[in-house]
């Protein structure tokens, strides 16, 4: 990546200690590691921590972190919310929208002028711009001012969202794309036209780790199996199907297998469930591991993700995972590595589930199966080899 030597990150937060959602991960990752290859790398952000509120917490300014150049920029405070919301609770319910109300809604959603003004002054210094996701007015704006230069990592899902046709001018404007897998390539094919010769597939490197698989339970006093969920508790993210599918296999089976959370997020759970859900919050890194190594299975219930850091973690923790089948892209790991298995609604979901606890050996296979594709395809070392060759060959074609 000769011709590449200063780099622009663009997301609307910064990944630094506070927990966040796997876009942010992947981009502040990706930058570290750009950064530790010797390319200057400037990362621009909001100064913005809660995705809820995005008040303006953080002072603005530049800061070294690590390596990084750090510049946060105020999140623009004349947001009409109530508009913004009207907007996106019809397009959230696929209801009949504008391209008036799509201009009101990406206006009012999470901007940065003052990002975008250092971009327009400053652009020119960066040989490449990487910016995602999609979804934010931010980037959505910030990516109209040097598209010839900006690669969107844009963490796309098959979301009522990807259907405004703005975002079809946004897809067809930029440079080039920064995909995490086969299955969101195919899906900005289908909804954008996206070529082949300017998309890549890219993804975010995992470090292995070891953690032993009866230090979580010991410390909690756990004796009976369970399943494990890390992340929001939200609908969109599958956790009142799992909590009403787990209160439904109990009752009908009458197996002892008990529910570990960790992540933040407020849920609702039956007064029969209640006992036998462990709710960890957030917790240490090497806490998340162990409670995935000691679990019979790591779930992933949800139907929008654009790669599953957390599965791929479950996986180097050597354990299994069960997927809603319409998680495309979970689906996929799952299929390609043998790692997993997938459920379309509760009966699926209850064979499965016995199938795991009931066939020890089963699961051991998948889980060596899910580590071995982990460190074959995640290892940093073959996550950069794409992403030198992708910024390469895109930055020589403009």
């Amino acid at each position: 990546m000769t011709s590449v030597r200063h780099i622009a990150v663009v997301c609307p937060r910064f990944a630094d200690g506070a927990t966040v959602g796997g876009a942010e991960t992947l981009l502040r990752r990706l930058a570290d590691r750009i950064a530790a290859s010797g390319r200057q790398v400037t990362f621009l952000t909001t100064c913005a921590q809660n995705h809820h509120t995005w008040e303006n917490n953080l002072p603005p300014g530049q800061k070294k972190v690590g390596a990084l150049d750090v510049i946060y920029f105020p999140v623009d405070e004349n947001r009409d919310i109530s508009t913004f919301l009207r907007v996106q609770e019809s397009i959230s319910n696929r209801g009949a929208v504008t391209r008036e109300d799509e201009e009101i809604w990406i206006k009012n959603s999470v901007n940065s002028q003052a990002l975008c003004d250092h971009l327009k002054t400053q652009g020119n210094a960066y040989d490449c711009i990487i910016m995602g996701p999609y979804l934010f007015g931010l980037v959505f704006h910030a990516a109209q001012i040097f598209p010839d230069r900006t690669f969107l990592a844009p963490c796309l899902h098959d979301e009522p969202f990807a259907w405004l046709s703005i975002m079809k001018d946004l897809f067809g404007s930029v440079r080039g794309f920064l995909f995490n897998t086969e299955p969101e390539r195919e899906l900005a094919r289908r909804l954008f036209g996206t070529p082949d010769e300017r998309s890549a597939v890219v993804g975010m490197g995992l470090d292995v780790f070891d953690a032993h698989p009866e230090s979580f339970g010991h410390k909690h006093g756990m004796t009976a199996p369970y399943l494990l969920y890390s992340g929001r508790r939200e609908p969109l993210k599958g956790t009142p199907l799992l909590l009403d599918y787990m209160d439904a296999f109990r009752a009908r089976t009458g197996r002892d297998v008990n529910v570990v959370l960790t992540g933040s997020g407020a849920y609702d759970v039956s007064p029969e469930l209640a006992p036998h859900v462990l709710d960890v919050g957030f917790v240490s890194e090497q806490e998340k591991h162990e409670a995935m190594a000691g679990a019979l299975a790591f779930i992933h219930p949800s139907v929008n993700e654009s790669l599953g850091i957390v599965l791929l973690e479950s996986w180097l923790a050597r354990t299994p995972a069960l997927v809603h089948a319409r998680g495309e892209v979970l689906r996929w790991q799952c299929a390609r590595s043998g790692g997993g298995v997938w459920f379309r609604h509760y009966p699926d979901f209850e064979t499965a589930l016995l199938r795991l606890m009931d066939d020890p050996p089963l699961r051991a296979r998948m889980g060596e199966a899910g580590r071995a594709y982990v460190e074959r395809e995640y290892a940093w070392s073959a996550v950069e080899a794409r992403l030198w060759a992708a910024l390469e060959i895109l930055h020589q074609d403009r």
